[in-house]
C-alpha cells in the first residue's frame, strides 16, 4: 500500500470549516482596519536575502527560509570554499532570494521604492502569510498569516494611541474580551542598559529580558551573566523585576530608577503621553499595562513596543504586537521617515476563539439552500430557482446526481444546510416547491417568491 503524502512540519491543511473562521477574522481584522482609515497593499512572498538579512537580529536572521538560487546553484561556490564547510559564506552563494519572515522590512522596502508615488502619512495594511525556520510547537507554526498596520512618515504619538484604540476595537468584534496590551518603550530599555553599563550590550541585554515570561528571571540573569553583563549591572536590575501597582506607580518608579538617564527619561515621557490619551478616550474591553521587561528582541524598534496577551486562563503565546521604528527606513536609503505599526497573529488568535467558543455558529454555512434531484426534468426546473435565488443573493445549489432520497439530506445535514427543497411531479403540476427547514423539521408549500423571501429572512 502507498504511502500518504506527508507536508513539512509547522504548515497545516485547513478544510472548508477552517477556512471560514479564518475568513471571518480576516474579515473582522480588515473592516476595522479600513474604519481606522488604512489602505491595502501587497508584497512578493520572496524579497532578495539582502532587503531582509541583518534586519532581525542575530536570532532572527537564523530563522530565514533561504531560496536556492535556480540551475547549478553550486556554480560560484569554488573547491576552497566548499571544502571549509563555512555555512554562513556558501549560503551567501548559493542563495540570493529569501521568504519573507515579517510584513514590516517588506513594507519598510516598498515605502522606499514607491516613495514618489505616496502620499505621506502613509497608513497601510496588509494581510498575507509569513514564514520562519522555528520549532514548530502550539500557536507557532512555520508557515503563518500576518495582518498588519503602520503609518510611516509621521512621528506623532497620537499614532502609537490610535494603535491600542484599534486593538481594542478589533479584539471587541471579535467577541475576545479581557485581552491585555502589554506596552514598552525601547528608549527606557536603553535607558535601563545605561543605569546597568551595559549600553554595548543593548541587543543581548534586551534578547536576554525579553525571554523574562518565558524561561523567569534566574534564567534571564544567567544568560545576561553569558553575555557579559557585570554582576553588578544585573543587581541594579533588580528593582525593574518588582515592579508593581497601576500603570502610574509603576511609570514613578521608573523615573526614580532612570534618574540619570536622558534617553530613559524621553521614553517615561512618551509612555505617559500615550497613557493619558488612553485613559481620556477609553478602551471597551481591553486594558493598558506597563511591561518593563517587553523587548520582543528586534533591533528596528526605536520607540514603543506593543504585545497583545490573550485574556486570562487561555494557555497562548502573544496574539499581537508591534512598536515604532524611527530608523528602519534608513537601512534602505531613505532617511527621517519615522513609522510605527502593529500586527495581529491570526493563526493563534484562531485558536483562542476556538478554545474559548467564540465563533459564530453560521459563519461555516456556506449554502443556505440544497434542492434534491429528482431525475432530469425536475433538476432543469431544479436549476431554473437556484438561479433566481443566486439572483437575490441566496447561496443554492442542487445536488449533482439522482441518489436515494435520504442520501441527499443526510448530505444535507453533513453540511449544516439550514433548508431543502423538493420539487418533484407534484411539484412541477402545481408550480410550487416544499420547502424543509432542517432544523426546525418544519415544511411548507411555497411559490417561487415565497421561497426566496422565506430563505433571506
Amino acid at each position: 500500500m502507498a504511502q500518504k503524502p506527508s507536508i513539512p512540519k509547522g504548515t497545516r491543511d485547513f478544510n472548508p470549516e477552517e477556512v471560514a473562521k479564518r475568513n471571518y477574522i480576516f474579515s473582522t481584522i480588515r473592516s476595522k482596519f479600513e474604519l481606522f482609515g488604512f489602505q491595502p497593499i501587497e508584497t512578493p512572498s520572496f524579497e532578495n536575502s539582502d532587503t531582509l538579512m541583518g534586519k532581525y537580529g542575530e536570532e532572527g536572521d537564523r530563522l530565514i527560509f533561504k531560496i536556492l538560487n535556480s540551475g547549478d546553484y553550486l556554480n560560484k561556490v569554488n573547491d576552497e570554499l566548499y571544502q571549509s564547510k563555512d555555512s554562513n559564506k556558501i549560503t551567501t552563494k548559493i542563495s540570493e532570494k529569501a521568504l519573507r519572515y515579517d510584513l514590516t522590512v517588506p513594507f519598510a522596502r516598498y515605502v522606499v521604492h514607491h516613495q514618489n508615488e505616496i502620499d505621506f502619512p502613509f497608513k497601510r495594511y496588509q494581510i498575507q502569510p509569513v514564514w520562519r525556520a522555528d520549532r514548530p510547537q502550539k500557536g507557532r507554526f512555520r508557515e503563518f498569516y500576518q495582518c498588519d498596520a503602520d503609518v510611516v512618515g509621521s512621528d506623532s504619538l497620537w499614532q502609537e494611541v490610535e494603535f491600542i484604540q484599534l486593538y481594542d476595537a478589533v479584539f471587541t468584534a471579535l467577541g475576545l474580551n479581557g485581552v491585555t496590551i502589554k506596552i514598552n518603550n525601547r528608549k527606557i530599555l536603553s535607558g535601563i542598559a545605561e543605569v546597568i553599563g551595559a549600553q554595548d550590550k543593548l541587543i543581548d541585554f534586551t534578547v536576554a529580558l525579553d525571554k523574562w515570561d518565558k524561561i523567569g528571571e534566574e534564567k534571564v540573569k544567567d544568560e545576561m551573566r553569558s553575555k557579559g553583563i557585570s554582576e553588578a549591572g544585573i543587581v541594579k536590575l533588580q528593582p525593574l523585576f518588582q515592579l508593581s501597582g497601576d500603570f502610574g506607580a509603576q511609570i514613578n518608579e521608573l523615573k526614580a530608577i532612570l534618574d540619570t538617564s536622558e534617553e530613559g527619561k524621553k521614553g517615561i515621557e512618551e509612555l505617559e503621553f500615550i497613557s493619558k490619551g488612553i485613559t481620556a478616550l477609553g478602551l471597551k474591553t481591553a486594558s493598558l499595562q506597563l511591561d518593563v521587561t517587553l523587548a520582543r528582541g528586534l533591533n528596528y524598534y526605536t520607540g514603543a513596543i506593543f504585545e497583545v496577551a490573550a485574556p486570562e486562563g487561555v494557555s497562548m503565546g502573544s496574539i499581537g504586537g508591534g512598536g515604532r521604528y524611527d530608523d528602519l527606513t534608513g537601512i534602505f536609503g531613505l532617511k527621517d521617515m519615522s513609522g510605527v505599526g502593529i500586527s495581529f497573529g491570526l493563526d493563534r488568535i484562531a485558536l483562542v476563539l476556538e478554545d474559548l467558543n467564540l465563533f459564530p455558529e453560521t459563519i461555516t454555512n456556506t449554502v443556505n439552500v440544497l434542492f434534491i434531484n429528482f431525475g432530469d426534468r425536475e433538476s432543469m426546473a431544479s436549476m431554473k430557482a437556484i438561479k433566481a435565488l443566486r439572483e437575490h443573493g441566496v447561496s443554492a445549489e442542487l445536488f449533482p446526481d439522482n441518489k436515494k432520497t435520504i442520501k441527499q439530506f443526510n448530505y444535507a445535514n453533513k453540511r449544516n444546510i439550514p433548508y431543502v427543497v423538493l420539487l418533484g411531479e407534484t411539484e412541477l403540476e402545481s408550480n410550487t416547491y416544499t420547502l424543509k427547514n432542517m432544523i426546525s423539521g418544519n415544511q411548507q408549500q411555497v411559490n417561487l417568491a415565497e421561497l426566496i423571501a422565506t430563505v433571506k429572512s
